[in-house]
């Protein structure tokens, strides 16, 4: 009897332990952690040559590190982009619709992001590497994946 309990116990344990969750932590260098904190609000467009699609991010930080840390352009695919961020929008939008959940100070605007439009590459580069910039900077996952560089 003993035995079954000590074993059921052990079962329970194991099968508790393999259950939880571990969040990956993510690695910001100093360099990045100074960009973070940065008062550079140097606004960056993102806006496809060829067609009129466009959007403004002024947000401290980003310009200088999307030009430092980030990989360059053509470092991803274009449909690798498309995909992450179509992702990250239907996340990003959820958000938005639940202040009383989520910070509205972060999720303050619905992005109008539909996968079936050819944003172009720059477009869909830019947009990525916000979501990296700001996943990384305010500890938040808009994804399945670990935001990395």
């Amino acid at each position: 009897m003993k035995k079954r309990i000590l074993l059921f116990g052990l079962t329970f344990c194991i099968a508790f332990v393999s259950c939880t969750s571990q969040k990956a932590t993510l690695d910001v260098s100093n360099e990045e952690q100074t960009l973070f904190d940065s008062d550079d609000e140097e606004p960056v467009e993102i806006k496809d040559a060829e067609s009129e699609y466009e959007i403004i991010i002024i947000e401290p930080g980003f310009y200088t590190w999307l030009n430092s840390i980030a990989r360059p352009e053509g470092y991803y695919s274009q449909s690798f982009l498309e995909n992450r961020n179509a992702i990250m929008v239907i996340t990003w939008n959820q958000r938005v619709l639940q202040p009383n959940r989520f910070n509205p100070n972060l999720y303050e605007l619905q992005i109008n992001y539909d996968p079936s439009i050819d944003y172009g590459y720059e477009v869909n580069y830019k947009l990525y590497n916000y979501f990296i910039y700001f996943q990384r900077k305010y500890n938040q996952r808009l994804g399945p994946f670990l935001p990395r560089i």
